[in-house]
């Protein structure tokens, strides 16, 4: 008999999340390139609407009755079909924990979001990991993964690490060949980012079909990270599933009420994108001046720039000397891509100081 509660073995094998760093091995703050925040802040409106206080006393409303009203008017989406969760990640989890366990296949592309093995393995799972083309998701390959334990597929689109987008007809591809048993997620974490009218059928796909959810957070474009707000949108079977195992009163109440004054200021989103797609602009085209010297930067429809060294320069020296320059950026070996580092987009000004410090490395002159 053991001598102190033990831990389920799948359990035991999970290591943590691990979040972007915010300072420097010696303790000193860094300018923070690594969590992939908004670094417009957020709506004045959200700030406002904090500001105004409310009763801490109280629960917050148990079904984000408000919020999901607002989403749904938004997204022409019945509200029913919505449900609410502490970020995209609750929803995530709930999804993945209602459809799988010991014996099933989480199955979703080898570079993807760091959170999805741990999806799979608090529930005893095992994750299958389809090969990328070019560290970008490949449907055949998705596909080509699927077994008969398959039950869960997740898809970050735009993906991150990556930054890819997979278009309307591939996501549509890799949905029609699925099995309908199998549940499809489509994390569109970073949809908001995408030009104005670019989609990826993701939506439409969660109306029309029994087995497709969707996901997405407030903590990206609209820049309220801190308040942990997302939902998600699928089948009416889906929705009862994910409300079975959220949290009771899981949105607090400010989050409820930044979520809702952040809805209001679409503007804000609009600003947020064009903004980020200027810089992210700026910044690639600074990357591919160094493509003689072994960097590329992946192609990105997201808030951030994957930033591969093919070189003789290695990631591991690149850090180091953006941290001293007063720069965290993501380093991700555990995801393999050891010889990789994330740069979420930041100012101009950021964007500009990371290249100078890579154009110094190179011994390339400005």
């Amino acid at each position: 008999m053991a001598d102190r509660p033990t831990l389920k073995p799948w359990i035991e094998a999970i290591h943590a999340y691990v979040p972007g760093k915010s300072k420097a091995a010696d303790g000193r703050p860094l300018v923070k390139l690594s969590a992939n925040e908004n670094p417009l802040g957020c709506s004045p409106k959200v700030i406002e609407t904090l500001a105004g206080g409310h009763e801490p006393n109280l629960y917050p409303d148990p079904d984000a009755t408000q919020l999901r009203e607002a989403i749904g008017a938004l997204h022409g989406i019945d509200p029913a079909r919505i449900v609410c969760g502490t970020g995209s990640g609750e929803c995530l989890h709930g999804a993945v924990q209602a459809f799988a366990g010991p014996g099933d296949e989480v199955l979703f592309s080898l570079y993807s979001f760091s959170l999805y093995p741990l999806l799979a393995h608090k529930v005893g799972a095992e994750v299958v990991l389809a090969e990328d083309a070019d560290y970008a998701p490949d449907v055949d390959n998705m596909l080509a993964a699927v077994t008969g334990r398959t039950r869960v597929v997740l898809l970050d689109n735009p993906n991150n690490p990556i930054g890819t987008f997979l278009p309307r007809a591939e996501v549509e591809r890799l949905h029609a060949g699925l099995p309908k048993d199998v549940l499809l997620v489509v994390d569109q974490a970073y949809a908001e980012f995408l030009p104005e009218g670019e989609d990826d059928g993701g939506m439409d796909l969660a109306a029309r079909h029994d087995n497709v959810l969707v996901t997405r957070t407030f903590a990206k474009a609209y820049g309220i990270a801190g308040e942990r707000v997302g939902w998600a949108t699928g089948a009416p079977h889906l929705i009862d599933a994910l409300n079975r195992l959220r949290g009771a009163f899981n949105v607090t109440a400010s989050g409820q009420r930044a979520a809702l004054a952040a809805l209001s200021d679409q503007d804000f989103v609009a600003k947020s994108r064009d903004a980020n797609a200027a810089a992210r602009a700026r910044f690639v085209d600074q990357i591919a001046a160094l493509g003689n010297h072994g960097l590329r930067a992946l192609p990105s429809e997201a808030n951030f720039v994957l930033v591969v060294f093919e070189g003789d320069l290695a990631a591991t020296t690149a850090l180091d000397a953006i941290a001293e320059a007063g720069y965290a950026v993501r380093h991700l070996p555990r995801q393999g891509l050891p010889q990789a580092l994330r740069v979420t987009v930041g100012t101009p000004e950021q964007m500009d100081a990371i290249a100078a410090v890579l154009r110094d490395l190179c011994g390339v002159s400005a």
